[in-house]
């Protein structure tokens, strides 16, 4: 015996009439027939009695509609309590600062609407950091640039980005170039983070791919002052356009240019603990997150950014 045959059975009922029944269920006559007579087939006994104005219930088809009519009802309140029941408890996830740039504010609205009992805990850091924490239990999900050291994680690349050519304006010509290739930086002063950030293993590979010794004038493990020491013209970076996410004013203040080269990309992973590990709460913030992220790149408001397959 199915729901959806109880819930035939008793609309028949209330209307007294088959015909006007399937009109309402949506469905044909025959089809609305076949339901019934597979129900009455199953109880062994008939339910409805036919006459020249439509149907009337018998007297076993009159106490199986009492209890159908309870049936339904009791249905009803158990699909409104499993939607009203809400994911509770507290997610952590591990962001680098240009990924929080883009991703953090739309990740947090998004579980805001969709999960507001769940608790984020935002944690922004350097990649090799993040990747400690995540390591270390202390995370339930990040996203990172270097999976190579994954212990038992789960991993899901989610977008690549292009790198840029960052510079100040000040003092820039008017005709600056919009694309460039590594080998056309040689002697140009950069400012990069050390090496436990993802971005600079990347940048390190270039670099000796187009066989040049970076000029590396100053190394700054935060991105807020990096971006300012670039603003204030005491140097050049290599950075994926999120470097200037948080910028209002980034097209007045700098000037970037796509770096060409092929491996002059960053591939972004969604990564987090198994999945026996996690929460159901921390499960359903993997799914917001991958799905911002990819609404992100669809809508062009990450920019150099494409998404990669899983």
């Amino acid at each position: 015996m199915e729901l959806r045959q109880i819930r035939y059975f008793v609309r028949v009922v209330e209307l007294g009439s088959m015909s006007r029944a399937a009109l309402e269920l949506d469905m044909v006559q025959s089809a609305l027939s076949q339901q019934i007579s597979r129900l009455e087939g199953e109880l062994a006994t008939r339910l409805l009695q036919r006459t020249s104005k439509g149907v009337v219930p018998t007297e076993a088809g009159l106490a199986f509609f009492r209890e159908a009519q309870l049936t339904l009802r009791h249905a009803e309140q158990a699909a409104r309590a499993a939607q009203q029941a809400r994911l509770s408890g507290t997610v952590s996830v591990g962001l680098a600062p240009t990924t929080a740039s883009v991703l953090g504010v739309p990740l947090m609205r998004a579980m805001r609407t969709r999960y507001p009992d769940v608790r984020l805990h935002m944690v922004e850091s350097l990649s090799g950091h993040i990747m400690a924490m995540l390591n270390a239990r202390q995370l339930d999900l990040a996203v990172l640039f270097d999976t190579h050291t994954a212990r038992r994680w789960s991993v899901m690349p989610l977008l690549e980005e292009k790198l840029f050519f960052i510079r100040s304006r000040q003092g820039l010509p008017a005709k600056a170039p919009a694309k460039m290739r590594m080998a056309q930086l040689k002697g140009e002063p950069l400012i990069l983070p050390t090496g436990t950030h993802g971005l600079r293993s990347t940048l390190d590979a270039v670099f000796a791919r187009a066989r040049y010794q970076p000029n590396v004038v100053a190394e700054i493990d935060s991105l807020p002052m990096l971006m300012d020491a670039v603003d204030a013209g005491l140097g050049h970076t290599l950075q994926p356009w999120a470097a200037v996410g948080r910028f209002a004013d980034a097209q007045q203040r700098f000037h970037l240019a796509e770096v060409t080269d092929p491996q002059a990309r960053r591939v972004n992973a969604l990564c987090s603990l198994s999945d026996d590990e996690l929460s159901p709460a921390a499960l359903a913030t993997r799914v917001v997150l991958a799905d911002c992220a990819r609404e992100l790149v669809r809508s062009g408001r990450w920019v150099g950014a494409a998404l990669v397959d899983g």
